[in-house]
């Protein structure tokens, strides 16, 4: 199959017969392929320019990457595993957290550049030991723990920053998207958070017009008069034009914040090749690793440049299962857009303009969204809280990573929130099994056994080519 680089035409190339799957090797005729590709670019678009926004990066060139990276990924894993790669929400509370004690753009690339370098060597690892290795360092009560305070430790971000620049606005974005998520069907809920981003630009807008300015905090502790919508950056674009790139810097503090989130990125990677394998009927096991070390070159590459690093994307997956179609063809249109979107400032430009209000709203839902997939993880490990060996280190590491407990080693270091939390969670479970007595070890099953099998479903019947799209383990 080579690179993955030539597509078998799927029947007529125009409509899949019913109940039939366009397998990732084929494709429909290239002006449908393109519409698809289209279709991929929307559905990623909603947490794709809104995670760089929160982590204060250049959303053009973090769209532009995740073109680059998505042909990086197709590339690697020469066309067998179609996906997209969109910035990850995964790093917005460490981004925060670095800039709070003091960080730049600079160092929080530099941050993530190291956890995108961790990531590529732990596919190494997974290419040459297998899946197991993964399983038994970080177990679901593990896993699902540090993706839950990587999550929950955004709350004070929303409650702080972005809720009270215009609280009302804030709310009616939050019901909107909340019933957007919940009622709409097929496709438009995958685009429930860039519906709520288009809603609360309307509303934005419409109070400017009946109210006025709004007196409130916007970028600084003091509270000014100032537009909700303050669209001017936007008529000074450039139509055409280079994002904004520079170079990261490496601090020890702001890295050993990053790390934690390697986990949750092999969590969701693992769960998407799981998920894709369910859906096309291939047995996807080998290729674990190769993914694993794909995403984290391909965010090196963007992060090596000043822009976020990402990750696979479930609303894609999410369109695949709605469409059957697995053409990997659709994913380099994809791409191709992302680039040329990436290259319009003036798209940027209305990016970065989006109200803090409706961050506020977006965020309520999103970040809680995340923390609570890490129940998801251990609901879908079955692990057993009631079992001290799970319930100590997880309830500690929570409380550190949520509360921001912090523990000074030197006069000029210490560690808190993520990163210790993470510390805490990992360490103190293999410590605490280490020492546990025989019958807290029996648990079923310690080591998840989801990703590296396709035969069965949990009621025993066989998994095929329609079978769902599986755990969402993205943050």
């Amino acid at each position: 199959m080579g690179f993955g680089l030539r597509w078998t035409l799927h029947g007529d190339g125009r409509t899949p017969a019913p109940g039939a799957v366009v397998r990732p090797d084929e494709r429909l005729s290239w002006p449908r392929t393109a519409g698809l590709g289209a279709q991929h670019v929307v559905a990623m678009f909603g947490a794709s320019f809104v995670a760089p926004v929160l982590m204060g990066l250049d959303p053009n060139l973090a769209i532009m990457m995740s073109g680059v990276a998505t042909i990086v990924f197709l590339l690697t894993t020469r066309g067998r595993v179609p996906s997209y790669l969109g910035c990850s929400l995964s790093f917005v509370g460490v981004a925060a957290a670095i800039r709070a004690s003091g960080g730049d753009s600079a160092v929080v690339t530099g941050a993530v550049f190291t956890v995108g370098a961790a990531l590529f060597l732990a596919g190494l690892a997974v290419q040459r030991f297998g899946a197991r290795i993964i399983h038994a360092a970080m177990p679901p009560v593990v896993t699902g723990a540090v993706v839950m305070l990587i999550g929950f430790n955004l709350a004070p971000v929303t409650a702080s920053t972005y809720w009270p620049q215009d609280q009302w606005t804030a709310l009616l974005v939050m019901l909107f998207t909340g019933m957007a998520v919940v009622c709409l069907r097929g496709f438009w809920s995958r685009i429930a958070i860039f519906l709520g981003l288009v809603f609360g630009y309307a509303v934005s807008a419409l109070f400017d017009l009946l109210f006025g300015k709004i007196h409130s905090t916007v970028g600084g502790p003091e509270a000014v008069d100032h537009w909700r919508l303050d669209l001017s950056g936007v008529a000074k674009a450039d139509w055409i034009g280079l994002p904004s790139f520079h170079a990261p810097q490496f601090e020890w503090s702001a890295i050993l914040i990053a790390l934690p989130v390697v986990i949750a990125l092999i969590a969701e990677n693992a769960g998407h090749i799981k998920a894709v394998g369910e859906m096309t009927g291939d047995r996807l096991d080998d290729t674990l690793g190769t993914a694993i070390a794909a995403d984290g070159a391909a965010s090196m590459l963007s992060t090596a440049v000043g822009g976020p690093p990402n990750t696979t994307y479930s609303e894609n997956i999410g369109v695949m299962a709605a469409t059957r179609v697995y053409s990997t063809a659709a994913y380099w249109a994809a791409a191709g857009f992302a680039l040329l979107f990436g290259l319009c400032p003036k798209f940027g430009a209305v990016v970065a303009a989006i109200p803090g209000g409706v961050l506020g709203g977006i965020t309520v839902i999103l970040y809680g969204m995340i923390g609570l997939l890490g129940a998801q993880i251990w609901r879908s490990g079955r692990v057993d809280l009631r079992n001290p060996l799970n319930l100590v280190p997880a309830a500690a590491g929570i409380i550190i990573g949520i509360g921001g407990v912090k523990l000074q080693l030197t006069e000029g270091f210490e560690l808190g929130g993520i990163a210790l939390g993470s510390i805490v969670v990992i360490t103190g479970y293999h410590a605490l099994r280490f020492f546990a007595p025989a019958h807290m070890k029996e648990q079923e099953p310690l080591l998840d056994e989801g990703t590296s099998t396709y035969d069965e479903n949990a009621d025993g019947t066989e998994a095929g080519p329609g079978a769902g799209p599986g755990t969402d383990t993205r943050s």
